[in-house]
């Protein structure tokens, strides 16, 4: 036997290892996380430890935990000193708790959380990510208070994206414009004309009955509280959670909006003078908080019992699984929670968490003429998109500028900001609360019942629409006469889609219903004021008014559990083929059944009916020209990315975060197209979930995902066999900018850098490879004008590759991306050609369609390029013969953008690892299916020189490796590995052919 390892042999052996030591060394594992090694010439600190957060499936002593965790963990071999519990030193470690903070070794994490894991009694492993506050006060920046972001010039401050406290006053933000040579003078006079808050809403009529929320237990999450203040009359106690040892208030937040609440004093009253209140100092002077803070003191607030608690922070993040966990449990444990919506307004899409959850009260903004303030964010919900629909957010709006509050000495101050709308609604709950008598509080009231008083007796306001307004502005006496008569029940919110009520079911009164579209999704909260847990006895049912209504074709997706306190029921409505020429109105209702468990002395299950109330309109199917479809599908936001933003100049919010959605921050585009007649279709499924007969246009704007290779072969055949447009709009992408975006989380302990550019632009090439046409690497910025029309280049990509015969349109542009120079240079950044029987339009920027970054619009630009796709209406401008392509765009010097391969695109991805389906969100007839039109091969159109002597199109019109980016590194390993065993079998056969030689030459002798 060892004979077999002669030298040969081993030298074959060695040349194996050799072989896939190289093949390693140079291509180094795709790790999966968002944290690429940093170069040497990048600083960094030196990290030795992370925090993390263990959670238990069990209430405990966090002694018992800690043992718990030693015992076990520490069987691992060489990890005893690896990590350690930090000991929590707070109000709440006399109570159980369900989680422990444990600090542990950067080079043990792997296998110490996979560890614990394992463990019985642990739930997850989580790193304690930290809150910076963001945003939180509407208003001007002064010298007194600095508005303190998340990001500064850039870059990223300590701790986690939060709501900032501006603390701005409200007088300088209305006179500044007016009066910037005046002093303070104009601010008194001005706060002498403001009126008490409490009058507006009829305060002290509930006050002359004897209510003023006395024995109601306030709950105020905020930076702490002076406990001698002469404004409050009841501070029952104040919690401090940070590592500041400090309960007092040295910034003014936590003071003002207890006096919101609760202030006694003449110049500044809050609602309930007599509530109890409880002031958790859970934020830093430097207004810096991490979740475990956050945890412990939710936990204090279970254990104690809080009837209300207000929290007047928010922020993107609603993946921060423990803290939205907890407040889940919290609002079980019927603690009824208000929140702010944010103040990242006028934008839509922008609602912060937690004020997005249903079981919370979520508080927007409006000023003393009922108008949504500037600031005050707006809807929808992003959690459920780019794969669904998002709910209508905020539920309810207050008084939130120019607001009178306690400041942190003596005196009142005025401040702006949906931080002051949020305490205003929570000093309406807490005198409605007062309103029942102690006995009975916590059989009537609890988060769904509240929330149910206040949207029903809530003043709808004209102009505006539900995501703005949500139910409408707060009427605290109408909301009184609501609970006095309140019995437990189900309801459903909103409870009307009236497609005559325009605005406030704007967008679903902008673009009626037709045959032949895909589906109209509507997502409404269940309330269910019975119980903290409830169940649907059976599928919602359509009873139609009128005979017309049985056109209607609707389905319903709803969980098997309603909790805590609420859930979801969405509705997906087409119109049924033989509608196809109706045109009217269908009314109806949608009706529901809801149970929930017997509360404490009933035998019997609690039942309620909820009532869904549709009017809807019904045009004719329009003409294919008019009809476009916007691809939902392939947009990745944030969380749980780093999505960078697509304007580089914009350097207060570095993440793209507001949903890329037609009704979102695309909403603007979506109204121009309505106003030129084109009906908008969504598509929240892959291009093959689509009939491409039934469109003009495939709109494809600012897009972060990948594609399957059967939407690549699908869309090459709709465009150049079936005739379908194609309008794409493109972003930023450069490989040197992605990393130099990443910075240092000090507080996660990680770094972050960006999953792609502001598109992903390989992806894009990819899709359009098989028409020759790619974008650069290039980032581009500067005016241009076409004729009389111009716009601003923002951050846009370049045209590296245009097929002969389209027409090109360069500018002379700056760009910043370091990698061409530093004057300005002239770039291709609109083509359009024809492709078969189908025409397509392609430009290198986004941000003049986007509602959030936009500079100047180019919608004037887009109406071109639909009148061409759509229509084949070709502006004498863009078609001029000066721009016509007389040979291909191929310049070998640039260099097709790459994708990144340090990071598990998988993910954030819909398509990397993901089967495809066609989802809810598609056509009933597909709906589990992979959709239309597979059965295509990948042609090579007529009309398009696809210039094969080029290294770019002598590849496949798609390659493996973006759709398995990991295996593809294991497959090349294979090759190797079987190339060195095909190898030391030759040797091995050689070895054999010489011995038989020396046997015949020795049998001769």
């Amino acid at each position: 036997m060892t004979k077999i390892f002669t030298p040969k042999f081993n030298f074959s052996f060695i040349f194996l290892l050799i072989s896939i030591s190289i093949y390693r060394f140079n291509n180094p594992p795709h790790y999966q996380t968002l944290i690429p090694t940093p170069s040497l010439q990048q600083q960094q600190p030196v990290v030795t430890r992370k925090n993390y957060i263990v959670r238990f499936i069990q209430y405990k002593k966090a002694e018992d935990h800690k043992t718990y965790l030693e015992q076990n963990a520490n069987e691992i071999p060489n990890v005893s000193c690896s990590w350690e519990w930090i000991d929590r030193n707070n109000p709440a470690s006399k109570f159980p708790t369900d989680f422990g903070v444990v600090a542990i070794d950067s080079d043990s994490v792997d296998s110490i959380v996979k560890k614990f894991e394992t463990l019985d009694i642990v739930k997850d492993v989580r790193v304690d990510s930290s809150y910076q506050l963001r945003n939180l006060l509407g208003g001007r920046k002064t010298k007194r208070y600095e508005r303190i972001g998340a990001f500064v010039d850039g870059r990223k401050r300590p701790g986690k994206i939060f709501t900032s406290m501006s603390f701005t006053d409200g007088e300088d933000f209305v006179a500044a414009a007016i009066t910037a040579n005046q002093t303070t003078d104009w601010n008194r006079q001005l706060l002498s004309q403001k009126p008490q808050v409490t009058s507006l809403f009829g305060a002290d009529a509930l006050w002359s009955k004897g209510y003023t929320g006395a024995n109601v237990k306030m709950a105020i999450f905020d930076t702490g509280i002076r406990s001698d203040h002469p404004h409050f009359r009841n501070i029952k106690e104040r919690t401090n959670w940070t590592n500041e040892k400090s309960l007092n208030d040295h910034i003014g937040h936590g003071t003002f909006v207890a006096g919101v609440i609760a202030s006694e004093n003449e110049e500044c009253l809050g609602f309930a003078p007599d509530a109890e209140i409880y002031a958790f100092r859970v934020f830093t002077d430097a207004q810096v908080s991490y979740t475990s803070w956050f945890l412990d003191a939710f936990n204090y607030a279970i254990a104690t019992n809080m009837d209300v608690l207000n929290l007047s922070i928010g922020g993107p993040d609603n993946m921060d699984i423990p803290f939205v966990e907890k407040v889940w449990e919290l609002t079980a444990s019927n603690i009824i929670m208000v929140s702010a919506i944010g103040n990242d307004g006028p934008y839509f899409g922008t609602l912060n968490n937690p004020a997005d959850q249903s079981d919370v009260i979520g508080v927007g903004g409006i000023d003393y003429s009922s108008n949504i303030a500037s600031f005050s964010s707006r809807g929808m919900s992003t959690w459920e998109i780019p794969h669904g629909y998002g709910r209508v957010k905020p539920d309810v709006v207050a008084y939130g500028k120019d607001i009178r509050g306690s400041a942190k000495g003596t005196g009142c101050k005025t401040l702006s900001g949906t931080s002051v709308a949020s305490p205003v609604v929570a000093g309406v709950v807490c005198l409605l609360v007062s309103v029942i008598p102690e006995s009975d509080r916590k059989k009537i009231l609890n988060p769904a019942s509240m929330k149910q008083t206040l949207v029903e007796g809530a003043v709808k306001l004209s102009g505006h629409s539900m995501y703005e307004q949500g139910a409408g502005r707060v009427n605290l006496l109408e909301s009184y006469e609501i609970l006095k008569n309140y019995k437990p029940r189900a309801t459903i919110f909103p409870n009307v889609l009236d497609y005559t009520d325009c605005p406030y079911t704007w967008p679903f009164c902008q673009q009626p219903l037709y045959a032949g579209a895909m589906p109209v999704l509507f997502n409404t909260t269940i309330l269910n004021g019975m119980g903290v847990i409830g169940y649907f006895s059976g599928p919602p049912s359509w009873i139609p008014a009128t005979e017309q209504g049985n056109l209607l074709d609707i389905r319903f997706t709803y969980p098997d559990v309603i909790w805590p306190w609420t859930g979801y029921l969405a509705l997906h409505i087409q119109i049924k083929e033989e509608g196809s020429h109706f045109s009217g109105e269908i009314s109806g209702k949608v009706a529901v059944h809801v149970y929930s468990p017997p509360a404490t002395g009933e035998t019997t299950n609690r039942h309620s009916t909820c009532v869904l109330h549709l009017n809807l309109k019904v045009v004719p199917t329009p003409v294919r020209s008019k009809r476009i479809l916007f691809d939902q599908f392939h947009n990745i936001k944030y969380p749980p990315g780093y999505l960078p933003r697509d304007s580089l100049s914009v350097h207060k919010d570095i993440l793209d975060w507001h949903g890329d959605h037609l009704h979102t921050n695309f909403h603007s585009m979506f109204d121009m197209l309505r106003e030129e007649g084109y009906f908008v279709e969504t598509l929240g499924s892959p291009l093959t979930c689509f009939d491409a007969d039934n469109y003009g246009t495939l709109l494809m704007v600012d897009l972060e995902d990948e594609y399957f290779e059967e939407e690549i072969r699908k869309l090459s055949d709709d465009v150049v066999s079936r005739g379908l447009g194609l309008v794409v709009f493109g972003d930023w992408y450069n490989a040197d900018k992605i990393v130099n975006m990443r910075f240092f989380d000090d507080n996660t302990r990680s770094w972050w850098t960006p999953v792609t550019g502001g598109a992903n632009v390989p992806a894009l090439n990819e899709l359009l490879r098989p028409f020759g046409i790619a974008f650069g690497d290039r980032i581009l910025n500067g005016n241009f004008r076409i004729e009389y029309d111009g716009s601003r280049y923002a951050s846009g990509s370049n045209i590296v590759k245009f097929p002969k015969g389209g027409y090109l349109h360069r500018f002379p542009f700056f760009n910043t991306a370091g990698n061409g120079p530093t004057d300005k240079e002239d770039a291709a950044i609109l083509g359009v050609v024809e492709v078969g029987k189908g025409r397509i339009a392609v430009y290198g920027d986004s941000n003049c369609l986007d509602s959030s970054h936009m500079v100047d619009d180019c919608f004037w630009l887009l109406q071109k390029m639909l009148d061409f796709t759509s229509e084949n209406i070709k502006d004498p401008v863009l078609f001029s013969k000066s721009f016509k392509q007389k040979q291909p765009l191929d310049h070998d010097e640039n260099r097709l953008p790459s994708r990144r391969t340090d990071l598990n695109f998988s993910m954030y991805s819909g398509v990397i690892g993901k089967e495809l389906v066609c989802g809810n969100d598609s056509r009933f007839d597909v709906w589990g299916t992979k959709g239309y039109g597979l059965d295509v091969g990948l042609p090579r159109h007529q009309g398009v020189d696809l210039n094969p002597t080029s290294d770019f199109n002598r590849t496949r019109g798609f390659y493996l490796k973006s759709l398995v980016v990991f295996p593809s590194r294991w497959i090349v390993l294979c090759v190797v590995a079987v190339f060195g065993v095909f190898l030391a079998a030759s040797l091995w056969r050689v070895r054999q052919k010489r011995r038989r030689r020396r046997k015949i030459s020795g049998s001769t002798k």
